[in-house]
């Protein structure tokens, strides 16, 4: 969340973000309004409950109408006392809830607008002139299928659409993709984590996935637990309620785990194939910083994105997310996005946001730095999503007898194999 004492200082820096976003930027009035009755009836509440403190103090020394008059008083105090309380209570309690609605400031530089806005930063790697080559590059499904590797029809039997099996070579890829992403992050000093699917609504909410993201996010009512949709959420709550010390920092994970995903808003849309899905595996980089190292640390999870994908050998372009598209806490989000072939067209394929301590104070994870202590900065970055990239690998280094070339960095984790081949019928 941000913080308020700026919200008080500078409300027209929120308003300015919200409108940014394409937000309500009436929230912020709102919330200033719910923030100064909330500090009025507390003001008010500790006015009373000191004059109810000393009014009790005078009757064991009062006798007759006296005391029979203070008690009286007291009675009174009594109930404006309990009344303040539950003013200053529910005005607290409109005052989170609107906080919470309000998304992070966005960064200065971010470009203005909506999904289709974003800057182009760099252009990495040439797509391959496949007519020069003499050949028309097929899909990634029929690759897969040919290849014995993707199964969307029985996933559809068994689970419904966009749901998959990966078989045989693709279950292999799968592994060798992880391990080979995990083996990155490891070398850059990242602590792998296995991490839970489900996680508790504070969870979920401290890390901003129950604004805006809600209506595509599964929930277990019967359990009241969320399925997440990132590892960001569980790593990003694993310090949560926490004070670090300054000296530890930068703490930084990589997260494996099962993804879910409702879609909510994309009928009709990468209906085909295994881009978009209900349910995926992916590898998460989560960074615990001091604010002051946000901003290059943002630089430095770009930078192991670009390694992996340059690593995979696919061309890709890296974007400067527009306003309208950062999510909740966000104040400015890179996205690499891989050419495919059959799209004639950039997708994405990784992401990198900086939360700043927006996360860390709905998490209250705090460092200590002398004896102060502070919320710090959090950040994440997608290294390998699994699907996207099998799409992008398969129609990348697809040949003209329907093989796929094996990027040499996956060669070890898939037995040295340089080529997967088409499965005989």
């Amino acid at each position: 969340m941000i913080d308020l004492r700026l919200l008080r200082e500078d409300p027209d820096r929120v308003r300015a973000s919200q409108r940014a976003r394409g937000e309500d930027v009436e929230l912020v009035d709102a919330l200033l309004s719910a923030d100064e009755r909330r500090r009025s009836s507390s003001a008010r509440f500790d006015e009373l409950r000191a004059e109810q403190k000393a009014l009790g103090k005078l009757i064991p020394k009062a006798a007759g109408e006296e005391k029979a008059e203070l008690l009286k008083k007291t009675g009174e105090l009594a109930a404006a006392v309990k009344a303040a309380d539950a003013e200053q209570n529910a005005a607290a309690e409109e005052a989170q809830r609107l906080l919470l609605r309000i998304g992070n400031l966005v960064h200065p530089d971010v470009p203005q607008g909506g999904e289709d806005d974003f800057t182009v930063l760099e252009t990495v790697g040439t797509p391959r002139d496949f007519a020069a080559e003499g050949f028309e590059p097929k899909d990634h499904l029929e690759l897969g299928q040919a290849l014995g590797a993707i199964d969307v029809e029985r996933a559809a039997k068994v689970s419904g659409s966009r749901f998959y099996y990966l078989t045989g070579i693709g279950a292999l890829l799968e592994l060798a993709l992880v391990n080979a992403a995990i083996a990155q992050a490891t070398a850059a000093g990242f602590t792998p984590m296995l991490t839970p699917a489900l996680v508790k609504p504070r969870a979920m909410e401290g890390t901003g996935f129950l604004g805006q993201a809600a209506q595509d996010v599964y929930y277990l009512e019967k359990d009241d637990f969320f399925l997440v949709g990132t590892s960001e959420v569980p790593l990003g709550a694993y310090h949560m309620d926490e004070i670090i010390e300054a000296d530890r920092l930068p703490l930084r994970y990589a997260g494996f785990s099962p993804c879910f995903r409702r879609e909510a808003g994309t009928y009709g849309k990468d209906t085909r194939g295994i881009f978009r899905v209900h349910q995926f595996d992916k590898v998460e980089m989560f960074s615990f910083v001091a604010p002051e190292e946000a901003e290059a640390e943002h630089r430095r999870l770009l930078d192991w994105e670009k390694q992996w994908l340059t690593s995979l050998e696919l061309p890709f372009q890296v974007i400067d997310t527009a306003t309208g598209d950062l999510g909740l806490s966000a104040s400015r989000k890179f996205d690499c996005e891989a050419w495919i072939p059959t799209q004639g067209k950039y997708r994405e394929l990784t992401s990198t946001s900086n939360c700043d301590e927006f996360q860390a104070r709905r998490l209250s994870v705090r460092m200590r730095e002398g004896k102060g202590v502070r919320p710090l900065a959090t950040l994440n970055g997608t290294l390998c999503a699994v699907p996207r990239t099998i799409v992008a690998l398969l129609e990348n280094h697809q040949q003209a007898d329907g093989s796929v070339r094996v990027p040499e960095v996956l060669r070890p984790y898939l037995g040295g194999r340089e080529l997967l081949e088409p499965v005989a019928e």
